[in-house]
C-alpha cells in the first residue's frame, strides 16, 4: 500500500482522500480533520513504519493534523498547503499538473540558461508571484532565459532568504501558495523562459519543525552548519530518501519546472553504495524521458569535486 500512493494527502476523487505517512516512532496515528464538527479517522498500518487509509468526506479545502498515539496533533511532513503558517494544519489541494505549452516542447538545453536569481518577497512591491509576473518581459530583454527561484518552502514570517524551510513539499502562503506558483511557471513557459527552483534538501529550520516526531529524519552521525545531518545513510534511512526524492519529483512534474537548483549538496552526508543524489538523478533521468522534457539538477557544491559533473545525460548533476 505504501508504493501505490505518493506521501501526504492525495484526493482520490468522489469526495475521497488517501492519506500516507511514515511515522515509525508511532503505535498509532490517525488524521484529525479540523473543518467542523472535528473528526479523527484512524490510519492503517501499512508495513515499515507506514500508516495509510482513504477518508470519506474530505477533498480540496480540508484542514488536517496528524495525531500521533492519540495525543500530539502536528502537521503532516509531506504537506502541500500550510494556510496558516507553519504552526498550523496542513491542507489537502488538488495536484492537476502544470501544462507546458506547445511551443515550449522539450524546454531549453541546459548551454542556453542564463540564469537570474530571483528573491519572490524583494522583487516587488507585493513580494508575490504574482508580482513577479508583469516584469518577465523585461528580463527575457535583458538576454535572461532562465529564472531562478530562491525556495519557496513554507518559513515563518512574511519574507524569507528561504533556507530554513520546514515543509519541502510546501509553498508559502504569503508568496501566494501554490496555486500562484504554478501560474508563475506557466507565465514563464508563455515567454520562452526556462523554470527553477531552489530546494534545501541538507537541512530544515527550527520552527514549526515537525519531522523528528515522526521518525528518524535526522541523524547525530554528522552535523551541518545548520544543525543535524538529514539521515540519507543510516538506519531507516529509505524512507527518508524516498521523502526527498518524491518532494523533487512532484516539482518538476507536477509544477513543471524545469531545472532543480540543489542547495550545498557537499552538506549531505551520505556514505550509501548508491548516495541519495545518484539516484535522485536517476530518478529525474526517468521522468525526463517519461515526460518527454529536459529535466536538469545543478548542484552547488564547495568541493572542487569533479564527481558532481558526470557525462552530459538527462537530470544529470551540474555544477
Amino acid at each position: 500500500m505504501s508504493a501505490r500512493f505518493p506521501l501526504g494527502a492525495v484526493p482520490t476523487g468522489a469526495g475521497r482522500t488517501h492519506f500516507l505517512v511514515w511515522a515509525p516512532r508511532a503505535r498509532s496515528v490517525s488524521v484529525r480533520l479540523e473543518r467542523p464538527p472535528p473528526r479523527n479517522v484512524a490510519l492503517t498500518p501499512s508495513g515499515e513504519g507506514y500508516f495509510s487509509g482513504e477518508v470519506d468526506h474530505c477533498g480540496p479545502g480540508d484542514r488536517y493534523r496528524y495525531v500521533l498515539e492519540g495525543r500530539r496533533a502536528l502537521a503532516d511532513p509531506a504537506s502541500r498547503r500550510q494556510p496558516l503558517g507553519v504552526e498550523g494544519p496542513s491542507e489537502v489541494i488538488t495536484d492537476k499538473p502544470v501544462e507546458v505549452p506547445g511551443r515550449w516542447g522539450s524546454g531549453r538545453p541546459l548551454p542556453e540558461y542564463v540564469f537570474y536569481e530571483l528573491h519572490v518577497g524583494c522583487f516587488s512591491a507585493s513580494g508575490t508571484f504574482a508580482g513577479v509576473v508583469p516584469r518577465l518581459a523585461s528580463l527575457r530583454d535583458l538576454g535572461i532565459t532562465a529564472v531562478e527561484l530562491m525556495p519557496v518552502s513554507p518559513f515563518p514570517g512574511r519574507r524569507n532568504w528561504g533556507y530554513d524551510g520546514v515543509f519541502p513539499y510546501g509553498v508559502q502562503e504569503t508568496y501566494g501558495g501554490p496555486g500562484e506558483l504554478k501560474a508563475l511557471v506557466r507565465a514563464l513557459h508563455a515567454r520562452g523562459l526556462a523554470a527553477v527552483l531552489d530546494v534545501v534538501f541538507n537541512h530544515l529550520g527550527p520552527e514549526g519543525n515537525v519531522l523528528d516526531a515522526f521518525g528518524p529524519y535526522f541523524t547525530d552521525a554528522h552535523r551541518s552548519p545548520w544543525g543535524r545531518g538529514i539521515n540519507f545513510d543510516g538506519p531507516e534511512s529509505e524512507p527518508v530518501r524516498r521523502y526527498f526524492r518524491e518532494c523533487a519529483l512532484r516539482f518538476l512534474e507536477e509544477f513543471s519546472f524545469d531545472a532543480l537548483r540543489l542547495d550545498a549538496v557537499h552538506a549531505i552526508v551520505d556514505r550509501s553504495a548508491v548516495p541519495f543524489l545518484e539516484e535522485l538523478q536517476q530518478a529525474v533521468g526517468s521522468l525526463s524521458r517519461r515526460l518527454g522534457r529536459r529535466l536538469f539538477l545543478v548542484a552547488e557544491s564547495d568541493l572542487n569535486d569533479p564527481r558532481i559533473l558526470p557525462a552530459p545525460e538527462p537530470g544529470r548533476l551540474r555544477d
